[in-house]
């Protein structure tokens, strides 16, 4: 399963205030611009609290922005649609369905597939997150892992032009959290799904994208781009290479700077940690 290269996404000078009784207004984004092209895994990262899922939902369309433009293929963006799926922090799945019900559910009850059509599909999707053996499990029956391939399942079958990712993986114990972002990698080297994927760590950032799109702390825009040359397929093995303790570097100075802004001090540690990072790389043939 293939998607279309199609999902270019532009968001030109977006801004979103946050209104509460008695307060002034708070401004969570400021003339917020970017390019997601067709096709690419794109990563935003920046420090907690910077706007990074306030700007996912306005994407998906469960938000409104106060002023800028949005566009996907050209098209301005007028609320929610299955063009555009997002994977949530927490799972959504439906408690009281199997796995196959919740992922035929949405094209089935919208009439877009018959059951049967569904069902084939939903079959080969599961195939595809390795799923194929839990079809008739609820959810509870699945680990965090397996719950998480179920979204990823329940979202491909609709065809979405772009995923939206919001943290997928938090939540989740490290070890099982590394097999996602492999496993995760895996699909989408086979479907080629515009994506936007939110994160807070750097490691899963780099190993991911082909774009780092590192946020400023509030009010929150695009502060730079990292474009990540890493060869695809990937493994853990590019973890040890020269480019990615390069790419880390480089990304470490801009949230360092960001990061500060949100405690108002210098962080010696984490200059150490760049300086540490560069010496690596220039050593490392």
């Amino acid at each position: 399963m293939r998607c279309e290269k199609v999902g270019r996404i532009e968001v030109r000078n977006l801004c979103k205030r946050f209104h509460k009784a008695g307060k002034e207004p708070f401004q969570v984004l400021e003339n917020c611009s970017l390019t997601v092209e067709p096709g690419k895994l794109n990563v935003l990262i920046g420090p907690s609290g910077c706007g990074k899922s306030t700007l996912a939902n306005i994407l998906a369309g469960y938000d409104s922005p106060d002023s800028g433009e949005i566009t996907i293929d050209g098209a301005p963006l007028k609320g929610p649609g299955t063009d555009r799926l997002m994977v949530f922090q927490e799972t959504a799945l439906w408690p009281w369905m199997t796995v196959m019900e919740n992922v035929i559910f949405g094209p089935t009850v919208r009439g877009e597939m018959s059951k049967k059509e569904a069902r084939d599909e939903a079959t080969r999707i599961l195939e595809l997150v390795g799923l194929q053996d839990f079809r008739d499990k609820y959810p509870a029956q699945l680990s965090g892992g397996m719950q998480r391939r179920a979204e990823l399942a329940r979202a491909l079958i609709n065809r979405p032009k772009v995923m939206i990712m919001d943290e997928p993986f938090r939540g989740l114990d490290d070890l099982t959290r590394e097999l996602m972002q492999e496993y995760y990698l895996k699909i989408y080297e086979k479907t080629n799904c515009t994506t936007l994927f939110i994160t807070t760590e750097l490691e899963e950032a780099i190993f991911l994208a082909d774009r780092i799109l590192i946020m400023t702390f509030l009010p929150g825009q695009i502060k730079t781009i990292i474009d990540v040359d890493l060869p695809r397929p990937r493994n853990y093995h590019v973890l040890t290479s020269k480019r990615y303790l390069q790419i880390k570097a480089e990304a470490l100075e801009y949230l360092i700077e960001e990061g500060r802004k949100c405690f108002g001090e210098e962080c010696s540690i984490a200059n150490t940690m760049v300086d540490e990072f560069r010496r690596q790389a220039d050593n490392r043939h």
